[in-house]
């Protein structure tokens, strides 16, 4: 599990409904946040499984990771792997992926690229 940056975003992002299963079914369900991308949404109730990409937590202002979408779809190019034809690797369904290596030269293994201001 990873470390929210507080008890409210921590509530929210691992939320569990017992009526509804899938998090993007329930109307109380705010917050979706994606392990592999390392990246934060508000839901978009519209009966589909969109979200919002937000920068900052609604409750605590505490400015988030970077989505890390680009890198994980460079790593998988890099591995010749097509994510929509090909059988995606199990460690490439959640963080995993970021602790074998950076796909960005300058950052560190696991880590996230420093804020931009």
């Amino acid at each position: 599990m990873i470390d929210h940056c507080c008890a409210e975003m921590t509530r929210q992002a691992d939320r569990r409904c017992g009526t509804h299963p899938d998090v993007f079914a329930c109307p109380d369900a705010l917050v979706r946040y994606e392990p592999k991308f390392r990246e934060y949404g508000l839901i978009v109730h519209d009966g589909g499984s969109a979200y919002r990409e937000i920068a900052f937590c609604p409750w605590c202002g505490t400015r988030l990771p970077q989505s890390r979408r680009d890198g994980w779809f460079d790593a998988l190019e890099a591995r010749g792997i097509d994510p929509w034809e090909d059988r995606v690797p199990p460690e490439f369904e959640d963080e995993r992926w970021l602790r074998e290596g950076p796909t960005d030269p300058a950052a560190p293994a696991g880590q996230d690229p420093p804020p931009s201001r």
